[in-house]
């Protein structure tokens, strides 16, 4: 019981970082400060909201199949009996764990239709932040290291 509780909570732990994880223009990675990024200005034509599905990484369905595989060889009473339960309750803790990683890690986000000054447009997917864009807002698009962000233009 008491590992069963143990890899519970290592479950947590993995889907609560695992949730951490963000594509909102408010967060900058580390790799991505103090490097130089392209600007460009434009004005959001449409904004739609959208869901960012969550990952598979298989970390969730190993600690889940681990987890659920330690409780069930638990429960039986001969050792090929706890075997057997242990085996399948390991799987639907495998299916259950991966279940659980992509509904964390599942992300709110916003697609932006912008046109660019050059006439050119860019339709960009983030994670919701603390701006809120409305179609006529001036923007900027940062692209750093292949990834763009978008934020309103400074005045």
């Amino acid at each position: 019981m008491k590992r069963f509780l143990q890899m519970s909570w290592a479950a947590a732990a993995v889907l609560a970082l695992g949730a951490c994880a963000s594509s909102s223009p408010d967060v900058i990675q580390r790799g991505d400060a103090q490097r130089l990024s392209r600007v460009e200005d434009g004005v959001v034509l449409s904004v739609r909201t959208v869901t960012v599905d969550g990952s598979q990484s298989g970390i969730g369905a190993a600690v889940g199949g681990v987890t659920g595989a330690v409780a069930g060889a638990t429960r039986g009473g001969s050792n090929a009996e706890s075997n057997v339960i242990g085996m399948l309750v390991g799987v639907a803790g495998a299916a259950a764990g991966n279940t659980i990683e992509r509904m964390a890690t599942r992300e709110d986000a916003t697609e932006l239709l912008i046109q660019l000054k050059g006439g050119e447009r860019r339709a960009v997917v983030q994670g919701k932040g603390a701006e809120v864009l409305v179609p006529g807002d001036a923007v900027i698009l940062v692209t750093t290291g292949g990834k763009v962000r978008v934020t309103k233009a400074p005045q």
